[in-house]
């Protein structure tokens, strides 16, 4: 079941989008548009779904609409025409047509947000911050209090409940907004560039802290991103996003072996191979379909699964090895591909 559902979703800032959708629809671009009717296209004909318990990862340049799309989601941007649609319970409401109490109910209880400057209130303590939603939900305390704890547990600030938001580190106040959004136990999660923000050690533990709450709660998230390494470790999928258009979405791996366009294209010769290719992807046949000269026949064969940086250690002592499937991975074919050459 899908948690999350775009059809055909676009956003305009503007009195009267319907002249800059007609314009978009010809396909002018968003600087066109605006010199034509002073109005904004911030998405056009969005197409996506997220489903339960998954990670779809928005991504794109600065200004490619990925924020404003996030937004939709909870009704902070109007959607000009299309629709959004977000499960409540075992129905999917669409969010235009959402009452103003549907959308508090919503905002309340089952879509939560991490923004990229945190959100948090500095004159509240961190267990007040991260049990802010439950409060305004009308949770009682001493049920508030329990899972204000577990969260902070969770995050590694047991022992931070009672101090001022102020008194943490960048770090340390990213773990906080992290554990006001899941106190909530909303299953949907939007997150809007939440890691930006930080130094890189800190980002790279905060993802691996995330996708272990993850593995522990499988929520819906919706996730901004800037990053392609990040997008690529976290994202079941990826949506990449151009001039407030939706251009590809898939995996990593079909980003990578099948870019769209060359904005496409240009976004995977940067990133990082060793976590996202796989001993698969790398295989080659010999002629007549065998594997080919190179690995002994009673080398246990390497599962297409591996990935990159297994499969370099196992080349590091061999010249090629068999992969499951009647494949063979080879080191020179391996360098090769990731020296571009």
């Amino acid at each position: 079941m899908n948690a999350i559902e775009f059809d055909n979703c676009s956003v305009i800032f503007g009195g009267r989008p319907d002249r800059s959708l007609d314009l978009a629809d010809e396909g002018l671009d968003r600087a066109a548009i605006e010199e034509a009717t002073g109005q904004v296209m911030g998405v056009h004909d969005a197409t996506l779904e997220v489903a339960e318990g998954e990670i779809v990862v928005l991504m794109g340049l600065s200004g490619s609409g990925k924020s404003t799309l996030l937004r939709a989601v909870n009704g902070l941007n109007p959607v000009a025409r299309g629709d959004v649609r977000v499960r409540m319970g075992d129905q999917m409401i669409s969010v235009p047509a959402a009452s103003r109490d549907m959308l508090h109910r919503l905002r309340l209880n089952h879509v939560s947000m991490v923004f990229q400057q945190f959100g948090l209130l500095p004159w509240r303590s961190v267990a007040d911050n991260v049990g802010l939603g439950m409060e305004l939900a009308g949770i009682a305390k001493a049920q508030r209090r329990s899972r204000v704890a577990a969260q902070l547990a969770t995050v590694g600030l047991e022992g931070w409940a009672d101090r001022q938001v102020q008194e943490l580190s960048g770090g340390m106040q990213q773990r906080v907004g992290l554990a006001r959004a899941f106190a909530t136990e909303a299953p949907i999660l939007l997150m809007d560039e939440p890691f930006s923000a930080l130094d890189p050690l800190i980002r790279t533990r905060l993802q691996d802290e995330l996708m272990e709450l993850q593995r522990q709660t499988r929520r819906s998230i919706l996730f901004v991103s800037h990053d392609l390494d990040e997008a690529f470790k976290l994202g079941n999928r990826i949506a990449l996003m151009e001039g407030g258009r939706i251009v590809q979405t898939g995996t990593a791996r079909q980003i990578i072996a099948d870019p769209v366009s060359d904005y496409v294209a240009d976004f995977v010769a940067h990133m990082n191979p060793l976590d996202v290719l796989t001993a698969g992807d790398l295989s080659a046949r010999g002629a007549g379909g065998r594997a080919g000269a190179g690995p002994q026949a009673e080398e246990a064969p390497l599962s297409a699964d591996t990935p990159l940086r297994q499969v370099l250690a196992a080349l590091a002592e061999r010249e090629a090895l068999p992969v499951q499937g009647g494949g063979v991975v080879r080191r020179a074919d391996v360098l090769r591909r990731l020296t571009g050459r």
